[in-house]
């Protein structure tokens, strides 16, 4: 006669309960590999407001700069430059502002410290509130050199009464690059996340600068 302890048999609802978690201990390891093969967002690079953000923001401040009211701004090559505003964990920033400003064909602002001597054609400033997939759009043109400065684009990103990031966008392949000094004492990784691309495409050029904030 045996004496060993009799096992009582598992329940379907236990088994199956049983094999659940056993999967998911099984598929643990897994999934802990992939969380940490994911890359680690980079937020985008600070970089300085400069001397000439508008005084006073003009009375056309919306995304399209070749049109300032009922002006037409024919100069210049225009360009399309769009892109997304993200947090570090790739999640759109809905109701940030992006702000762009920049100078006219001829290099010049729309800034007292400039002389006010730029186009009053070209609006110089733009202001849009991204939406829920946190894309934002500007109509502008290829920005130009002037004395001391490489090819750029001033930008900066609030939300509510927060400011998130100010910094400049650059030209790809432009031949003032090495030479200007705020390009320059970027690295190599900050370099190629503030330095894109301005191609041909539908409606003139287009120019793609992803964002990402601490939001």
């Amino acid at each position: 006669m045996s004496l060993s302890p009799q096992i009582p048999s598992l329940t379907p609802h236990a088994r199956l309960r049983r094999r659940t978690v056993a999967a998911v201990l099984a598929a643990a390891p897994a999934l802990w590999l992939d969380a940490w093969a994911q890359p680690a967002r980079r937020p985008t690079p600070a970089q300085t407001e400069g001397p000439f953000y508008p005084t006073a923001l003009p009375a056309d401040a919306d995304h399209d700069l070749l049109q300032n009211g009922a002006l037409n701004y024919p100069e210049g090559r225009a360009v399309w430059l769009e892109g997304s505003v993200a947090d570090l964990d790739g999640r759109p920033v809905a109701g940030a502002q992006v702000e762009i400003w920049q100078c006219d064909h001829a290099g010049r602002y729309h800034h007292p410290g400039d002389g006010s001597r730029a186009d009053p054609r070209f609006q110089g400033f733009g202001r849009v509130t991204v939406g829920a997939d946190g894309r934002y759009r500007f109509r502008t043109i290829r920005p130009v050199p002037y004395s001391g400065r490489t090819s750029h684009i001033h930008l900066k990103v609030r939300l509510g009464g927060r400011e998130l990031l100010t910094t400049q966008v650059y030209v790809a392949g432009e031949p003032g690059n090495p030479r200007d000094f705020l390009w320059r004492t970027l690295d190599e990784a900050d370099r190629a996340a503030l330095t894109v691309p301005f191609a041909p495409g539908d409606g003139g050029l287009r120019a793609h600068f992803p964002i990402v904030v601490a939001a």
